[in-house]
Parts: C-alpha cells; sequence; structure tokens
C-alpha cells in the first residue's frame, strides 16, 4: 500500500528552520520528521534569504514561499498542493486558512491544527467564519485537553471532531543536569557565566503581561531576603527573534535595577541556545496566565532535569505534577504561592534533584517529538477506520 500524502501548510509567518521562529514552527519542523516512515509528507512555509525555494527539513521536503501577502501566499500554496495531490492538508493555527484551502480543494481532506487561542478569538476571526472553519475541518488537532475544553466551549458542535496530541522536545538536545555529560557541560556554563555559589531561577519565554514575569520580580525582594544567594534570570524580549523593547519590558527592566545583583535580563536568544539555560539553571519559572494553551518551556526546563514552578492554568496542568516534578500555583494567590514554592526549592537541594530526575523521567514516556508523532498517526488511523 502506497503511503498518504499530506501536506502541512504552516502560517507563513516565519520560515523554517529559524532561530527566530514561533512555537508553530518549531513543532512542524520536530515533529513531522517523525512521520517520515509513515507517510508522505510536505511542508509549506514562508521563503527567506539563504534558504532554497525548495529545500529538505530533517529529511522532508518543504516548499517555500513568499509570505509578506497572506492571501497570495496561501494561493501559492494551493497552486502547490494541486500539483501535489496530497490525501490530507494539515493546516497549521490558522482557521481561515481552512476555508480558503477547502474552497479550492473541495475533495480533499483537510485537518487544522490548533497551538494557541490566538486565532479562534473573536478579534481573529468572526465566529461564523470560524464555525464554518470547523465544519469543514475532518479533525482539529490540539495540544493540550485545556486548549480541546476551548474550543467545545466555544463551538460545541465541533467536538466528536477534537483530538489531542501533546507536543514536545528533543530529548537528545536538552541534556538532564543528573547524567554525566550534562553534568560536566552544566558546570562550564555556570563558570563562564559567573554563576557559581548562586540558586538560579530562570524565566524563558516573551516578555509580554500575558506570561507573568511581573510576579517574579515583585516576590523576588522576599527570597532575597530569605536566600540571599538567589539570582533571577529572565532570558527573552517581547517578540520573537527581535530585541525591540516595549513599555512593559522597560517597566521590569526599571524594577530589576532596583534588585542589582540579584537580576539578569537575557534578550531573546534562538532557540538552538536555549537548552543551555535551562541545563544551567536550578529551577524554572513558569508564571504564565490562564491563556497558556501548552506551554513549551515546561517540557524543555523538565527534560533538563530541574524543577518547575508554574500557574495551575491552562496546558500547563496537564505538564507538571504538582509536589512530584514541580509544583503549580493558585494564580489566584499567583505571587504568594510563587514565593512559598520558589522558597521550598531554593532551600532543599535534595528536593530539587528529586523532582528534577521526576522531571527528566517524566518527559522521556510522554513528551518527546517520537510520542508526538505516535499520537498524531493513531489519529490518522483512526480517521482511515471510518465508514
Amino acid at each position: 500500500m502506497s503511503k498518504q500524502k499530506v501536506a502541512f501548510v504552516t502560517p507563513g509567518s516565519f520560515p523554517i528552520p529559524s532561530a527566530g521562529s514561533s512555537s508553530v514552527e518549531r513543532v512542524v519542523e520536530k515533529m513531522v520528521p517523525w512521520l517520515a516512515a509513515d507517510v508522505e509528507p510536505v511542508i509549506y512555509g514562508r521563503s527567506a534569504k539563504g534558504l532554497a525555494r525548495i529545500g529538505q527539513v530533517g529529511g522532508v521536503r518543504c516548499v517555500r514561499y513568499p509570505a509578506q501577502d497572506k492571501g497570495a501566499y496561501v494561493r501559492a500554496v494551493s497552486a502547490s498542493a494541486r500539483r501535489l495531490g496530497p490525501d490530507l492538508i494539515e493546516v497549521e493555527n490558522r482557521p481561515g486558512y481552512v476555508l480558503t484551502l477547502g474552497r479550492r480543494h473541495p475533495a480533499t481532506r483537510i485537518w487544522l491544527n490548533l497551538h494557541s487561542t490566538s486565532f479562534i478569538g473573536a478579534d481573529a476571526i468572526a465566529r461564523e467564519r470560524l464555525r464554518a472553519s470547523f465544519r469543514r475541518a475532518e479533525r482539529i488537532i490540539v495540544n493540550s485537553e485545556f486548549l480541546r475544553d476551548e474550543v467545545v466551549r466555544r463551538v460545541p458542535e465541533a467536538a466528536a471532531k477534537v483530538r489531542v496530541v501533546h507536543i514536545g522536545v528533543d530529548a537528545e538536545r536538552f541534556l538532564s543536569r543528573w547524567k554525566p555529560e550534562g553534568a560536566a557541560r552544566r558546570e562550564r556554563l555556570r563558570q563562564a557565566r559567573g554563576w557559581q555559589g548562586r540558586d538560579v531561577v530562570l524565566f524563558m519565554g516573551r516578555v509580554i503581561p500575558l506570561k507573568g514575569v511581573h510576579h517574579l520580580l515583585r516576590v523576588l525582594p522576599r527570597l532575597i531576603a530569605e536566600h540571599p544567594s538567589v539570582l533571577l534570570v529572565v532570558v527573552g524580549s517581547p517578540f520573537y527573534g527581535s530585541h525591540r523593547t516595549t513599555r512593559y519590558s522597560r517597566m521590569l527592566q526599571r524594577l530589576g535595577r532596583r534588585l542589582r545583583g540579584h537580576v539578569q535580563f537575557v534578550p531573546y536568544v534562538p532557540h538552538d541556545a536555549v537548552p543551555d539555560w535551562f541545563l544551567a539553571a536550578d529551577m524554572a519559572a513558569v508564571p504564565s496566565g490562564a491563556r497558556e494553551a501548552f506551554g513549551l518551556v515546561n517540557v524543555e526546563a523538565m527534560a533538563s532535569g530541574i524543577p518547575v514552578v508554574a500557574s495551575r492554568a491552562g496546558g500547563m496542568r496537564e505538564i507538571v505534577v504538582d509536589g512530584e516534578t514541580g509544583y503549580l500555583a493558585d494564580p489566584a494567590r499567583i505571587e504568594q504561592e510563587l514565593g512559598d514554592r520558589l522558597l521550598e526549592l531554593l532551600r532543599d537541594s535534595q528536593l530539587r534533584e528529586r523532582m528534577g530526575r521526576a522531571s527528566r523521567a517524566r518527559v522521556e514516556q510522554s513528551f518527546t517529538w517520537q510520542a508526538t508523532a505516535r499520537r498524531w498517526l493513531e489519529v490518522l488511523a483512526e480517521t482511515a477506520k471510518r465508514p
């Protein structure tokens, strides 16, 4: 039996591969190559200087088009897909593209893979267009139970189509601090950064209000008073692939100047550099708001063998096991509980090790790209059995 042809259509916001892409493109780049043994995938993405129009991403064919004009981008993708003749088109995180491609490929099965709530809100798409998009989609893939519930709340009639496929990390690239290779690299990194004798709390992500960095700056004076060796490291910028600032990020910098010696701000780093920041830290803090659909940084931190203190919100409740791989803080009491839990970890190195080892084990069991691909293929097999 010949393999099914599957076209993965990314939003066109960032090229693939790209050190400065969003998590949408990263998921496609990392997960799709694991499908190649079972299906014949093709990735569609944005063109960029230095990237061939037709190339390879992890051994998978990648076709690139200019995407300054999103309408022209989707039309170009559609024309290419017509020549390809895919059995299935999967649209990544853009319900509107489902409608456009659905009209142009009326006989082709189309899936929608939602990575967040960003493009299903009223400010992004009219309710009737969203319902029409969900009607056209054969399956709606989401990365968390939280996001599934959000989809069903907005469009109840779509419930039977929604399937959860958790995303993951490259467990070989994210070294565990508890294994010899990771321990040696961690020591070199901490020496190079002058972190000897410091207990490092790491925030990694976009520096926007939703991510809750201000909560960390507000609890830090208490942490310093009770554990003077603490160092908060904030890695990230307001925008993907950019060092541009905003009023919010400048406000955080002002707060940080009052706590000199205990706060370090690191502008946006490419994703290739992310593993080393987690590996060198002692714990991660993820105080995001309720709309965090998954929170890939939680899994990346856990893969590095460090515990996570995260909000009991969104999809993070499905990743962090409270009291086992870290702690979940009540969003209604976020600063009090964030401070309490971080202090517990700062004071107890054995607790950090126990939770860090459990974190790595949980990632290896449930949150690798191989596991993501297996679950995706299960959904594909399920649709093949339909009447």
